[in-house]
């Protein structure tokens, strides 16, 4: 760490999608990354230095992405690293900074990550899963579900929990599917949701493949008699779907554009601010980039040290108050309130705060 201290600049290499099914993301992420390094540099940088921030492609081959950082912190071009991607590309970063700079990993993901020098700020299964299905069984009786996601870490392990919840809510799994990201097959999913005896569908699909699933769900009439779920539903995924194709559709997550609390409308207010009405939907993959930042800005002033072992040591109890309210550090993942809504057209009607999960 400390590449860049001679020249009072401390540089974070922002790994966003800028292509593949997440790439709807990144406009929307990079607007929030230039409004969150604006904020940050306003009061001081970090410890003294001015934030410079650099988007590194993570819509890449994992190794590749992985490469391109590791060679970034080699050269010290690289103080340390954030953004919103996907586990397959966490798992190959984290052995190329480890030890080498601090890494604050924002978006929403599996869990279980516990190296040291990686700060988990995103919500985990147990988080949003569990008590979103305990909350759609009880107001809606929604219990056969069946499980359709992209063929990667996230949506694999986040269904092995999903099968102990089940268990946990007395619910039945009469099924799950799963798809090559990005590959365009979302229809096969769609059939088998359809000839399956289930109240509702859980959507573990990301960006695109997401949007080409509502899109077809939606075609074929399936909103009016089953419920739709997903941890992972932001505002460009309901804007690129369609209207016509929200319709009993509800998401859980710590941040919704719609929120009402203070410091989500602080952030949509200096987020018009910097960037004007036209700019991209502020969601919740973006707002995971501002998360991100905050981690390291907290960590930093509350290290006082560029040594990574220092980081570690203080990152428990580490917590600070923003977009999503209370955001506090237990061990190296976070927690925070984590929210369920119904979308609304283009939009999120927020229902209710989530509860931590029980029978």
């Amino acid at each position: 760490m400390g590449a860049n201290t001679a020249e009072a600049v401390w540089r974070v290499a922002m790994v966003l999608p800028l292509r593949g099914p997440a790439g709807l993301f990144a406009p929307s992420c990079e607007a929030v990354i230039r409004l969150a390094v604006d904020e940050i540099n306003a009061r001081g940088g970090i410890r003294g230095r001015r934030v410079v921030s650099e988007v590194v492609d993570g819509g890449r081959a994992p190794t590749a992405v992985a490469a391109d950082v590791g060679a970034r912190v080699t050269r010290g071009t690289v103080d340390a690293v954030s953004g919103w991607h996907i586990s397959s590309v966490r798992r190959a970063l984290v052995p190329a900074v480890t030890g080498r700079v601090p890494y604050a990993y924002p978006s929403l993901y599996e869990g279980g990550e516990t190296r040291p020098g990686v700060f988990c700020s995103g919500e985990t299964p147990d988080q949003q899963i569990a008590p979103a299905l305990r909350w759609l069984r009880d107001e809606l009786g929604a219990r056969r579900w069946y499980v359709v996601g992209d063929d990667y870490v996230w949506p694999r392990v986040s269904a092995r929990a999903v099968h102990g919840f089940a268990r946990e809510l007395g619910l039945d799994v009469v099924g799950q599917s799963f798809t090559p990201l990005g590959a365009g097959r979302v229809g096969r999913l769609v059939d088998r949701v359809e000839r399956a005896a289930c109240d509702g569908v859980l959507m573990l699909l990301v960006g695109q493949d997401a949007v080409e699933f509502n899109r077809e769900f939606a075609r074929r009439g399936l909103a009016d008699r089953l419920v739709r779920f997903s941890p992972l539903m932001e505002e460009n995924m309901l804007l690129a779907s369609g209207a016509e194709a929200t319709e009993n559709l509800f998401v859980a997550s710590s941040y919704f554009r719609s929120l009402t609390t203070t410091g989500a409308l602080d952030l949509l207010s200096g987020y018009l601010h910097a960037h004007g009405p036209d700019a991209p939907a502020l969601s919740s993959a973006a707002e995971s980039c501002y998360e991100g930042l905050r981690t390291l800005a907290a960590l930093a002033e509350r290290a006082a040290d560029d040594r990574l072992d220092a980081w570690d040591a203080v990152v428990d109890g580490t917590a600070w108050e923003g977009p999503r309210g209370t955001v506090e550090f237990r061990g190296r993942q976070a927690r925070q309130p984590v929210h369920l809504a119904v979308a609304d057209g283009l939009d999120f009607d927020v229902i209710t705060a989530l509860p931590a999960v029980s029978p």
